[in-house]
Parts: C-alpha cells; sequence; structure tokens
C-alpha cells in the first residue's frame, strides 16, 4: 500500500473535517463456471474500467444530499452500473474498511463487499451497459480472473499487473485474503508474478 494512503476507522473518518468521503464496493458471487470446460472460476469478483483507464471498484464520492454513506454508494451503483438497490442495497453490514489520503486531494476511502448470487450479478453485468454512467464515467465492468495458467502470468498475476485507481488493487487483494477467495499460496504467487 502507497505510504501517503493510511488505514482508519470508520468512526475516525466520519469525524474527519476537510475530507470528501468516497464509497466503492466489491460485488462477488460464487461460480461453479470452469474456463475451457477445465480451469475452476471459483468466483466472479467485478471491478469496472474507469473513464480513466484505470481499473476501480463501482462506487464514488458522497454527496450532501445523502444521509449516509451506504445512501451514497447505492446512488453511485445505481448512476454507474444500474444496480436495484431495492432488492440487492449495500448496508452498513458490508462494510470492510476505510482508509485517507492527504495528496492530492483530503479523501476517506470507505471499502464495501458485498456477496450475490451469480444470477444476481449476471443480471447487473447485463443491466450495466444500461446504466446512466455507461460509456461516459464507465467503460465497462470486467471479471477478475482468481485463476492462474499454466505459464504463471496469465489470469489472475496478469490481472494485478494492471493500473489500478488509488488503492484499488490493494483493496482487490484484502477482500481476496480475507473473504478466502482465493488460496493464500496462490495469492502470494500471483502478486508476485504481477511484478514480472
Amino acid at each position: 500500500m502507497s505510504s501517503d494512503i493510511r488505514p482508519i476507522s470508520r468512526q475516525q473518518a466520519l469525524s474527519l473535517q476537510g475530507y470528501k468521503q468516497a464509497c466503492h464496493v466489491m460485488l462477488y458471487a460464487q461460480s461453479p463456471e470452469r474456463l475451457f470446460g477445465k480451469i475452476p472460476i471459483g468466483y466472479a469478483v467485478l471491478m469496472q474500467m474507469r473513464f480513466d483507464g484505470r481499473l476501480g471498484f463501482p462506487g464514488g464520492f458522497v454527496d450532501l444530499r445523502d444521509h449516509s454513506l451506504e445512501e451514497g454508494l447505492n446512488r453511485e451503483l445505481s448512476e454507474e452500473i444500474g444496480y436495484n438497490i431495492d432488492s440487492l442495497g449495500v448496508t452498513e453490514a458490508d462494510y470492510m474498511s476505510s482508509h485517507v489520503t492527504e495528496t492530492p486531494q483530503k479523501i476517506v476511502a470507505h471499502f464495501y463487499t458485498k456477496k450475490l448470487t451469480l444470477a444476481q450479478l449476471h443480471n447487473i453485468e447485463m443491466d450495466a451497459v444500461q446504466a446512466k454512467d455507461h460509456g461516459t464515467e464507465v467503460m465497462g465492468l470486467v471479471r477478475v480472473p482468481l485463476y492462474v495458467l499454466r505459464d504463471g502470468f496469465g489470469g489472475l498475476p496478469a490481472f494485478l499487473s494492471n493500473t489500478f485507481i488509488g488503492n484499488a488493487r490493494d483493496q482487490l487483494v484484502h477482500a481476496l485474503r480475507t473473504l478466502n477467495l482465493v488460496r493464500e499460496d496462490r495469492l502470494r504467487d500471483a502478486i508476485r508474478n504481477s511484478q514480472r
């Protein structure tokens, strides 16, 4: 993690003055699918290609009109990916972590994870192309390949070698580890091999 980004509690973050509050979520679902009928997918994890060419998680800044972090996040999800907040809304129970940075702006980034069914996740992927911000703020959703191909680089290591916004890469790795979506030895190898 970058030295100018540091962890902070949710309570401390909410008491900060002069900081923008941003919320993002990793949507994921268990998947029985297999790549080429052979390689287990394990979990489908969604990220998005942003307007600036970087990978990140769906979400954004909380506005003054939002009554809570989660209300702001759900509003952003509705705009960016057409997320159905009535049936799938992100709640405080989905909260995972917060980090603060001072440069280039004073921002607190709150991170959430939300487990869905594979059918719900697939519906989000289908609906996202009709969302208000599709093609402008969001170029499209992508699934994170959690497997590693025989060459040791294809799959998760290659994905981790992309450019991410802020600490999104660290959030992804932390969530994969904390939720046990990828075995620890495989995750360590993927991180090491991503730096080829």
